[in-house]
């Protein structure tokens, strides 16, 4: 009747499952490659110190030092008493007061470091030198003969590494010649500078434009001479003023005004030649209304009211500060009184007076040079030198006491050479002999390093400024020095 059939499967795909499989997107996520890097490392450090001692052997005995010999034990008693006698006289003898152990080689007094150059191939001259209060740069001023066309002031840092000897570390260029430089004592980065037009001018190099400070400009209160020197002077409160003398026979003081970028007028002085102090030594007679034509100036290191000048004439004046005497010259419409500075004269040079120093150890010596070739060493108690030195057959212009030797001083002369005269010596012949080589290239300028005293710059009229160091016989004082000093400067005096 009824029987299995096995009849074929059917299957239904759903429609709502293909939809969503149609419209499932595809995502996926992978993270970036891990770098990785092993390093190793490893330190082997072993050190070994051993030390061994020789175990005394106990079957031997020990023995004692052996006595002194009786002999020697008698000799030693018989001349203690004469040994200890020549030592007490010993230790009161002055034999070895002036020995100085050489450690160096005797035969090199000075040695030549560098030779600057200057900051252009045209024929320049070096016109004046001077140390910063650091002693490690070194200002130096460039022009033609004392004229006024363009020139130069250029500085050198001697404590750089590499430095370029052709090549300044800074150049400030002049419109007209710089006839004086000189360095500020505590701030390294400023310097006072004359000018031929007779213009002062403070610069300062730690700016990286316009480096003039200050200046005078041309008023009636500057210079119309050309300015032969420049200093700066200690005022109140920690401050320090300019002093400038010029060939018109004015010596003025300068305060500083970097806020104005001026140079205000402190103070005048005017040299004029019938108020110069008559000396009793000497057959110079001052008259007439002229002015004294200053060539050169001083400070002294004791006195801050003292200061002396030099005159092309040869005149030798000791000057003050404090001075209340009226110049005897009309007023030329300056904004202060002209004061005539002059209270003592010394003996006369025959001819103009380039340089005069003060000793930093002597409150009464100094020294002054010209164009006689002689260097004279003057007490300013007494007119006449106390003693006159041959420098050169030719002009010194200028001379310096050493900073660290009493009795040492130099003199750049217009044969080219540097002299360096030790007073301590017997032989008043020079020590030593500082010379380039190169004849007829006058020495116009010098400076020793008061921070680095074994430095001594030397400008020449080639244009090159020599660095030479000093050997230690040159800069170490000796015992006796300053007695000797003080002997030399009483002796003529009483």
């Amino acid at each position: 009747m009824f029987s299995d059939e096995t009849l074929a499967s059917l299957s239904i795909q759903p429609s709502w499952r293909t939809a969503q499989e149609s419209s499932r997107e595809s995502k996926g996520c992978q993270t970036q490659a891990v770098h990785s890097c092993q390093v190793s490392v490893q330190v082997r450090s072993t050190s070994a110190a051993f030390t061994q001692t020789q175990q005394p052997d106990p079957s031997v005995e020990r023995q004692d030092d052996p006595p002194p010999s009786p002999g020697l034990s008698e000799f030693l008693r018989r001349v203690e008493g004469l040994v200890t006698l020549e030592l007490l006289k010993n230790s009161r003898s002055h034999a070895f007061d002036d020995h100085r152990v050489q450690w160096e080689d005797g035969s090199q007094p000075v040695t030549c470091l560098h030779r600057l150059q200057p900051p252009s191939e045209e024929e320049l001259e070096v016109t004046c030198v001077s140390w910063s209060c650091t002693g490690a740069v070194i200002a130096c001023s460039y022009g033609r003969d004392w004229n006024s066309d363009k020139s130069y002031v250029c500085t050198w840092n001697l404590d750089r590494r590499n430095v370029s000897l052709k090549q300044a570390d800074q150049v400030i260029d002049v419109p007209t010649g710089v006839t004086a430089l000189c360095c500020h004592p505590e701030r390294p980065a400023i310097i006072a500078g004359g000018l031929y037009n007779g213009e002062v001018v403070v610069w300062d190099t730690s700016r990286a434009q316009d480096l003039v400070l200050a200046q005078t400009g041309m008023s009636t209160d500057s210079h119309r001479e050309p300015v032969y020197q420049v200093k700066w002077v200690p005022l109140q409160k920690k401050e320090f003023g300019v002093l400038s003398a010029c060939s018109g026979g004015r010596v003025l003081l300068w305060t500083l005004d970097s806020e104005q970028n001026q140079l205000v007028l402190h103070a005048a002085y005017a040299l004029m030649m019938q108020q110069v102090p008559q000396s009793s030594s000497s057959s110079f007679k001052a008259g007439g209304s002229s002015a004294v034509g200053i060539t050169s100036l001083a400070l002294s290191h004791w006195d801050p009211d003292t200061f002396l000048v030099g005159s092309e004439a040869g005149l030798l004046l000791r000057c003050s500060f404090s001075s209340q005497t009226l110049a005897a010259t009309p007023s030329d419409g300056e904004s202060v009184t002209l004061r005539a500075p002059a209270v003592f004269s010394f003996r006369p040079s025959t001819g103009p007076i380039h340089a005069i120093h003060c000793s930093p150890f002597h409150r009464n010596v100094f020294v002054s040079a010209g164009t006689d070739g002689l260097a004279h060493l003057h007490s300013l108690l007494q007119t006449d030198p106390l003693l006159s030195l041959r420098v050169s057959d030719s002009y010194v212009f200028e001379v310096q006491w050493s900073p660290t030797r009493p009795l040492v001083f130099a003199a750049a002369t217009g044969q080219g050479d540097v002299q360096i005269f030790d007073l301590s010596r017997r032989s008043l012949k020079p020590a030593a002999t500082i010379d380039h080589g190169q004849t007829g290239q006058a020495a116009t300028c010098l400076s020793f390093n008061s921070q680095n005293p074994r430095l001594l710059a030397v400008g020449k009229t080639d244009g090159t400024v020599g660095i030479w160091q000093l050997s230690s016989h040159l800069t170490e004082q000796i015992p006796s020095e300053m007695d000797q000093l003080e002997h030399m400067a009483t002796q003529a005096a009483e």
